[in-house]
């Protein structure tokens, strides 16, 4: 990699120029290290480096440069060795066995970023980053589990997702994928004894001093099978007396590789799996991964098709956003508030389910549109729900909001600000509670978001109270885009005719035989992407959710991450709880507003 090679990225995008205009200033002013630009189909520059110049590159992005990219949004690996399809000519990416994947996110810009390191399979470290960033804990424990790449200088580089005694790094191309491929489970006597002296608690695995000079700390496991934890979730606490000295989030207990089965399902047939990632987002989880596809294949959807996925998915942030509100009220004491907004969320779930045919997991969106079309009658049902949940809101915020014993469990507690929260990778509700409102759905507006009227909560106390409240002024929000979408809502097709679509429109396919092929083939054995890589992010219910996908040319994916906001933030609860107590502890978990399988994947 020697020289600076300028590569402009060939697709037009709402954010080229921001994206050029980064990339000339950083050949301009970045002379510590040479570098490569690889082109890509998204809006996302991509550049290499070696791995020895990687921190100083880091450093210089953060801190140096003007409009620095604050936070580290995602990193993540690729294991090359199976790739056919990797550029041709000059775009062509460095030879690598594993690939190091960093994104970066500046608000500033406006613009993610990526920078790759390559690594080859006799050498698989990399320095580890985090000094640079406090987020970069758990992914590079993350990294090391499914990978196998190893980061010098970490604190505490152990399994995050698999199992202590587990044998293998599974996202590597050469682990199986099915219980199929290998033998039997058997569990003798010995892999019991083994098993069983893995799950032993011993503080100082976890960095925790038995005692100080004044007295003996007690450890307390929090779940991870306990209603405040909301999930397979365990907190293991350092305790003096009521007092928290300490608390180590133990997350994977959840981990089912959705990443690993996204390698082998077909394009379509991974739609059902991402409505399990966050299982309160029902269709928002569909989105991103359907238009990252949309992007790859250059299909281009329908407004139609589009309305109808802002529609839907603002059903699912104001569904999501109800169970938390409710379930945050319990946590702090308050049992009425859980019952009426569940009553409130089935009424939702009674349109979700007339249009889509399901409720909590409808799997309804589809490459190029939506399933079916609206049915008859959908704007009553719509409309009525408009006309009702207005008082309902009214009633929750004198419930609530207003009820003193809620705001003192909560005022002040679990607080962070806008650099912290850049500095751990929080976004969504819980960036805007520190009072920037920085939404994907204005900054970066996708399905035609730009041409609704909504306004972006935030405010600035970042604790537990204020990040209750940024969620329930998105409902009234959300409210307010699904009654646009009800007065506005395009005719025309709620799928597009691409090729590619799957399953394509059935249209003619009982008049000609080769509507009926397409039909049966893409329905069989999927359509066949064209070879590239993109990452598509969206304003989920909890935060940033994207597909990061890797296409060779096939029918299923060769690399699909996941990144989704309740990983990142779940590390930040020591931080948050440090010299609290343990109800507080509870009620900062309650405002996280997370689920495990959105954690774990």
């Amino acid at each position: 990699m020697s020289g600076v090679i300028a590569k402009t990225i060939h697709t037009e995008t709402p954010y080229r120029k921001s994206a050029e205009s980064f990339i000339q200033e950083l050949n301009t002013e970045y002379k510590l290290h040479s570098f490569w630009w690889q082109s890509h189909c998204d809006d996302m520059p991509t550049l290499w480096i070696e791995k020895h110049a990687l921190i100083p590159l880091l450093l210089f992005l953060k801190r140096d440069i003007p409009q620095p990219f604050e936070m580290l949004y995602d990193l993540s690996a690729i294991d090359e060795r199976l790739r056919v399809n990797r550029g041709d000519g000059t775009e062509k990416q460095p030879s690598s066995d594993f690939t190091l994947v960093y994104q970066l996110l500046s608000f500033t810009r406006n613009l993610f970023i990526r920078i790759k390191v390559a690594l080859a399979e006799n050498d698989l470290s990399a320095p580890t980053i985090t000094k640079v960033w406090e987020n970069a804990n758990w992914y590079e424990r993350e990294v090391w589990d499914l990978f196998g790449i190893d980061f010098p200088g970490h604190p505490h580089l152990q399994r995050i997702m698999m199992p202590l005694t587990w044998k293998g790094h599974p996202l590597r191309k050469d682990h199986h994928a099915r219980a199929t491929e290998v033998d039997p489970f058997s569990l003798s006597e010995e892999k019991e004894r083994k098993e069983q002296e893995a799950l032993l608690f011993r503080p100082e695995d976890w960095g925790m001093a038995r005692a100080n000079k004044d007295s003996e700390f007690m450890f307390l496991n929090l779940g991870p099978n306990h209603p405040s934890v909301h999930g397979v979730f365990r907190v293991a606490l350092q305790l003096d007396g009521e007092q928290v000295v300490d608390a180590v989030p133990d997350i994977g207990y959840h981990h089912r590789g959705a990443e690993k089965m996204a390698e082998r399902q077909a394009w379509h047939t991974y739609v059902p799996y991402t409505d399990r990632i966050d299982y309160l987002g029902g269709v928002m989880n569909n989105l991103p991964y359907v238009m990252a596809l949309e992007q790859l294949a250059g299909i281009k959807v329908p407004e139609r098709a589009q309305m109808i996925r802002v529609m839907m998915c603002e059903f699912f942030r104001i569904s999501s956003h109800l169970v938390f509100f409710g379930t945050f009220a319990q946590d702090v004491g308050q049992m009425s508030p859980v019952f009426y907004m569940f009553i409130d969320r089935e009424k939702l779930f009674g349109i979700v389910e007339a249009i889509t045919g399901g409720r909590m997991h409808p799997a309804w969106f589809r490459i190029g549109g939506v399933a079916q079309d609206l049915p008859q009658g959908w704007d009553k049902m719509v409309r009525e729900f408009l006309d009702y949940m207005p008082a309902r809101l009214a009633d929750y915020d004198g419930m609530v909001i207003k009820n003193k014993l809620l705001q003192r469990r909560t005022r002040g507690i679990g607080v962070y600000d806008t650099a912290e929260a850049f500095e751990w990778g929080v976004t969504g509700p819980g960036l805007r509670a520190t009072g920037l409102d920085w939404d994907l759905r204005k900054k970066r507006p996708y399905c035609g978001y730009d041409q609704f009227e909504f306004e972006i909560p935030s405010y600035d106390g970042g604790d537990c109270f204020d990040r209750c409240r940024v969620r329930v002024d998105e409902i009234w929000q959300s409210l307010r885009i699904i009654r646009q979408c009800l007065e506005n809502m395009p005719p025309g097709p709620y799928k597009s005719d691409h090729p590619l679509t799957t399953p394509p429109r059935k249209g003619r396919t009982m008049e000609d035989i080769e509507t009926l092929i397409q039909h049966f083939v893409n329905n069989s054995w999927g359509p066949v992407i064209p070879a590239g890589e993109v990452c598509y992010p969206i304003e989920a219910t909890k935060g940033l959710n994207s597909y990061q996908i890797i296409s060779d040319g096939g029918t299923s994916s060769y690399r699909t991450r996941i990144r989704t906001p309740s990983f990142p933030h779940l590390q930040m609860i020591p931080l948050m709880t440090n010299g609290l107590l343990i109800a507080d502890l509870i009620a900062i978990i309650a405002s996280i507003d997370f689920v495990m399988a959105d954690v774990d994947r």
